[in-house]
């Protein structure tokens, strides 16, 4: 009986949860040229057709360089963060407070003040740069909460003892220290790619001119909810369950290989 109530309740918030994406998908079919609320008919043209919209293209192009390179430099930026924090005997907690600020801080205050950063104190023009600065603030703290764990679980004697056996200390950290923080990085690299694709209002307030995908739809929204905004919604969340997938395969893989080596 308690299995059938609770496996009940978890598919009724798993329903919650997806109800609305499977119905933009849905409607993503509907043969309808400019609203998608009214049925009539079923169509893969607006899947067909999505990429000849070279704005679309090119904003999306924008949101994969932006995602990709500020997860890159918050992931370099987070590993050195979380090693000095680590390292840190007064006040880690005080420096951990710190670097939860961004997250805890809400979007928008995020966004305008460094908008304002930008635009008074350096008096730079808000484009592609400021955008990618941006996600990297809003993005390291993500990563110093996914290293931070694996350099406390980590034994601290093996970096001194790679060292005392004649490795110098970058050979040292390289082959003993980021192979067990590397799992760490790598989440909080996804992490971030996923954020970064995903903003809009830190997006929005840096980045002038320059159009990210959710900046894009969410103009193009003041004429009206249009059947390829479905469309591109379907394609995103069908490439993330790919993903998902392949990273769950790799893990289990991985796991397996563990198990058999025990």
């Amino acid at each position: 009986m308690k299995k059938t109530v609770s496996g009940a309740y978890l598919a009724l918030i798993f329903l919650f949860l997806y109800i609305p994406i499977g119905v933009m998908i849905a409607l993503s079919f509907n043969d309808a040229s400019t609203g998608i609320t009214n049925w009539k008919g079923f169509t893969l043209e607006h899947y067909l057709t999505l990429f000849e919209n070279d704005a679309l293209v090119e904003a999306l192009l924008n949101s994969v360089v932006i995602a990709v390179l500020s997860a890159l430099g918050a992931s370099l930026l987070g590993t050195m963060a979380a090693l000095g924090i680590n390292n840190v005997k007064k006040g880690r907690g005080l420096l951990m407070n710190l670097s939860n600020l961004p997250i805890i801080n809400p979007e928008i205050v995020t966004g305008v003040s460094l908008m304002l950063i930008f635009v008074l104190v350096f008096n730079v023009e808000l484009g592609f740069f400021t955008v990618l600065l941006s996600h990297i603030v809003f993005n390291t703290p993500y990563v110093i909460l996914n290293v931070l764990p694996r350099l406390r679980r980590m034994d601290r004697n093996l970096y001194e003892a790679a060292m005392d056996l004649g490795c110098p200390p970058v050979g040292a950290f390289l082959r003993v220290v980021l192979p067990e923080i590397f799992p760490g990085i790598f989440a909080g690299f996804l992490i971030s790619l996923t954020y970064s694709f995903d903003d809009f209002i830190i997006s929005y307030f840096t980045g002038g001119n320059f159009q990210t995908l959710s900046v894009f739809i969410n103009n193009s929204m003041k004429k009206g909810i249009k059947p390829w905004m479905a469309a591109m919604t379907g394609v995103i969340f069908v490439a993330v369950l790919v993903i998902l997938i392949i990273m769950n395969i790799h893990d289990a893989k991985e796991d397996a290989k563990q198990k058999q080596k025990i």
